[in-house]
């Protein structure tokens, strides 16, 4: 058995899908972060049978739309002074800004360099997003 020790201060990173602990930490841009951070993959679950968790040192600011976005099943313990403060479960948001870029060549986005890629959540029981300009599908991101 491995053993991970616990974190002073900082967030635990729960539930991710098996296999996608590198799209989280890209994504979040944890090779940036001063402190530590430890990646643990494939654990069990008995919810999922596989995870990935990712223990981040350091109460750095969490895009959560961002999780809830690459997977709504993430969810996010907050510890201070070594213990669990809070729990926060994940849901898809309804718009996304800076993640995904439209493929539409006709879109304003493709026109207009400066222009932020927004994507809004169409229907939520599909997880399907449509650039806020031209109504284009977001293709699956993962």
């Amino acid at each position: 058995m491995i053993n991970i020790s616990g974190i002073e201060a900082g967030y635990v990173i729960d539930h991710i899908a098996s296999g996608k602990w590198r799209l989280v930490y890209d994504m979040l841009q944890l090779d940036k972060v001063e402190g530590q951070v430890a990646i643990i993959t494939h654990a069990n679950s008995s919810k999922y049978g596989k995870k990935d968790i990712i223990k981040v040192e350091g109460l750095i600011p969490l895009n959560l739309d961002l999780l809830g976005f690459l997977d709504h099943n993430i969810t996010v313990a907050v510890v201070k002074d070594g213990k669990l403060v809070e729990k926060k479960h994940l849901s898809l948001p309804q718009e996304v800004v800076g993640v995904a870029t439209c493929h539409n060549p006709r879109c304003i986005t493709s026109e207009e360099r400066g222009l932020k890629q927004i994507f809004v959540l169409r229907d939520r029981e599909k997880r399907v997003y449509r650039c806020k300009y031209c109504e284009e599908k977001l293709e699956d991101f993962k």
